[in-house]
């Protein structure tokens, strides 16, 4: 039985990995990450398996690493919803924030771990929806 917080999670064996890695690509592009960082935002795969995926070579890809791009997909889907333009949208990231102790959410995304994207996700949709 699921506890009342909780929402039930696609099974991320069903996802289509290649599209989900391309889609991934797209948005950080957008957000002018660099090779390394989005390394470090998909999980720190090996340099060799990392540009496979960026070539479209996505042929196995690890649960973590799905379930970072899914929180990189509604942080981006989030900022669309928060901001009407779309270049204010994508600059987010690169700026200061105080409800990141002043650093910029990037830096909090690229600390490592999958929970810091998860924080970067709740922030903003607490931004969005402030009457829940």
């Amino acid at each position: 039985m699921l506890a009342a917080q909780e929402q039930p999670r696609t099974d991320l064996k069903e996802v289509d990995s290649g599209k989900a890695l391309e889609g991934a690509f797209a948005i950080l592009a957008k957000w002018r990450v660099s090779a390394d960082q989005a390394r470090v935002l998909l999980g720190s795969p090996a340099e060799r398996t990392f540009y496979a995926w960026k070539a479209g070579n996505g042929v196995r890809v690890p649960a973590d690493t799905l379930r970072r791009i899914g929180y990189i997909a509604g942080i981006w889907k989030a900022l669309q919803i928060v901001y009407s333009d779309p270049a204010l949208a994508d600059s987010w990231i690169s700026r200061p924030n105080a409800g990141f102790g002043g650093q910029t959410p990037l830096e909090r995304m690229l600390a490592g771990d999958v929970t810091d994207l998860a924080a970067v996700r709740a922030y903003l949709d607490s931004a969005r929806a402030p009457w829940s």
